[in-house]
């Protein structure tokens, strides 16, 4: 383990060869109390990385960002958690936009996508006792210098893919950081208007017709826009709008 400080924010950056899951390791320090606000943890390799929905994030080792940022919520409502995601999201388009990387979008509810490929993935994890929303573990894996996916990832892509170059991540990383810490000043009630705006206008496959599936059944729709509680709303599908986790993307 290394520690150091991120040079844009003053915050503590934790820099690991290896860990389960960078969010694991998040949890574990709030637990004993060893952690404050903004710390970062990244990891070189991830052996049990976490995606939504209990599935797994993959990585070769030392090729890409495993990154988990440590946020302070006590003085936010347990209802802005959705702008929380929406600015963690934006951070992660406009660190990916930085490198002259155009066509990212954020997929909704909670992916980067390049066209029609995915760059990162984003995973919040929440500390909540009774109504308090103490703290939030902003969990983000990030495609940096990894050329092969294998069959099962044929829908991925890096940031050298796109670009042809490659990069430091552990600086990359600490950027990434730097982008979520200061997205997270904007997460209070008077900005979600404004956080809504911003994800919308870079919501992929807005106002074009997709294949979502519900049940298994497929089903096309025109994608119209994310609403401040987190539903996708949509025109023509078997209903106006789909709560996380109701529908999933049938990718071409």
């Amino acid at each position: 383990m290394y520690t150091s400080l991120i040079p844009a924010t003053g915050q503590p950056f934790i820099e690991l060869t290896e860990t389960d899951s960078t969010n694991n390791y998040a949890m574990a320090l709030l637990k004993n109390g060893e952690t404050q606000h903004g710390t970062a943890v990244f990891a070189h390799h991830q052996t049990a990385g976490k995606g939504q929905r209990g599935r797994a994030w993959n990585d070769a080792a030392g090729h890409n960002i495993a990154l988990s940022v440590i946020l302070s919520c006590r003085h936010l409502p347990v209802s802005s958690q959705f702008a929380l995601s929406m600015a963690v999201a934006l951070a992660a388009h406009d660190f990916l936009t930085g490198y002259a990387v155009s066509d990212v979008k954020i997929k909704w509810p909670n992916d980067i996508y390049w066209r029609d490929r995915k760059a990162a993935g984003i995973l919040i994890e929440n500390s909540i006792h009774g109504s308090n929303w103490q703290w939030a573990v902003a969990g983000i894996g990030v495609n940096i210098n990894q050329t092969s996916f294998g069959a099962m990832l044929a829908k991925a892509v890096s940031l050298k893919q796109i670009t042809g170059k490659t990069y430091d991540t552990a600086e990359l990383a600490q950027q990434l950081a730097s982008h979520i810490f200061q997205y997270f000043q904007q997460v209070m009630p008077a900005n979600i208007a404004k956080l809504l705006a911003g994800y919308n206008n870079q919501l992929y496959r807005r106002n074009e017709i997709v294949t979502l599936k519900q049940n298994g059944a497929p089903f096309t729709c025109k994608i119209d826009a994310v609403d401040e509680a987190g539903r996708l709303h949509v025109a023509g599908g078997p209903r106006p709008y789909f709560n996380f986790g109701e529908v999933e993307w049938v990718i071409p």
